[in-house]
């Protein structure tokens, strides 16, 4: 059985530490918390095993936690690790401990690809490169953005083929998810070099692709709007559905009025930290023009890199097939269900 390490107790790694708890097939070492917060005492409440750095053992022991060992110990006892660390920190890690205790792991979108504080050579998405990851020792798990981005054009590349002349991507993102303390500025900022461009093109290096971002005052998901540009007249299809109508983590939904809408719905339905995991597909703002698609998608933020990461896992280090890791992570997220309930509500 593969035991398995949560580097980090933020935004994602919380929501790391929910699924991988539940599954059967792995051993679940714990997290690693760097600093004393209310998602602490969230992680003791949830029973999960947690691990300090060195330095911090007298701190949190002189706060009266029950701590399992240091971050080290934990990267000791695993087989893989699960970096869930602020941007940025993943080298640091790799560097200090995943490098020299010789430890495969996984990294999130904030790290880079290039450079000197490069922490792998590729970026999973699992709807194009799933096969790719396989007894791969350092990957980066796409972004959000990223991770949404794949999933709507994997498939028009499949149904469409060299038929498609370019995309170019709007990217509105929320400013700041649920759970963060810090204000969410009255102001529209954009980003002069974003790096989803160059990270999908990583994985479809044919596609000519141009992708603009801009932050918004929300906290309610991304939102996407693509322009997917014909060699000729936009191919017939008569709804979108027939395209996604089969995609794991797509729901083409046709009367939501905003992503709150979406947000809500799914904390109203009980989903786990209020997350559909998938990307949502708005019908009625699909508008065809002689060369030129449009279309609108909600991105579920945080939510939608979680199962990704599980796929990803699958992958890298039980090696299983695509089908069979797309089986178990549905059956541990529940994204089908939770698709056919959202369809049900936003037909």
């Amino acid at each position: 059985m593969v035991r398995v390490f949560i580097n980090g107790y933020g935004n994602i790694g919380r929501r790391l530490a929910s699924a991988f708890s539940h599954d059967k097939e792995i051993q679940f070492i714990g997290i690693g918390k760097y600093s004393i917060d209310n998602k602490v005492d969230e992680a003791f409440s949830k029973k999960f095993p947690v691990y300090v750095p060195d330095e911090k053992v007298p701190e949190f022991k002189g706060k009266g936690y029950d701590i399992s060992g240091t971050i080290s110990d934990a990267i000791k006892e695993s087989d893989l690790v699960i970096d869930a660390a602020k941007d940025g920190f993943g080298y640091s890690n790799k560097v200090n401990f995943y490098v020299p205790l010789n430890k495969p792991a996984i990294f999130q979108g904030g790290e880079d690809r290039t450079g000197e504080k490069k922490v792998a050579d590729i970026i999973h998405n699992s709807r194009i490169n799933y096969d790719k990851v396989t007894n791969q020792k350092y990957v980066i798990q796409g972004s959000c953005n990223v991770s949404g981005m794949g999933r709507i054009m994997q498939p028009m590349i499949e149904k469409f083929g060299d038929k498609i002349q370019r995309y170019d991507v709007t990217l509105i993102r929320r400013w700041a998810d649920l759970e963060d303390k810090k204000e969410v500025k009255d102001s529209i900022e954009w980003d002069k070099n974003p790096h989803h461009q160059d990270d999908v093109k990583s994985f479809l290096p044919s596609v000519k692709l141009y992708v603009e971002s801009y932050k918004v005052p929300s906290r309610m998901m991304h939102l996407h709007q693509m322009i997917i540009r014909f060699k000729d007249k936009v191919p017939y299809f008569d709804s979108i559905s027939d395209i996604y109508h089969e995609e794991f983590g797509v729901a083409v939904l046709a009367n939501a009025k905003g992503t709150a809408d979406i947000r809500l719905k799914a904390r109203e339905l009980g989903f786990e930290h209020d997350d559909t995991n998938m990307v949502h597909i708005h019908e009625e703002t699909m508008r065809k023009s002689d060369d030129t698609l449009k279309i609108l998608y909600s991105d579920d933020q945080t939510g939608i890199v979680i199962p990704e990461n599980h796929l990803l896992f699958q992958s890298m280090a039980l090696g299983k097939s695509k089908k069979q890791a797309y089986e178990h992570t549905d059956s541990l997220f529940q994204i089908s269900k939770k698709r056919d309930l959202l369809v049900k509500q936003f037909g």
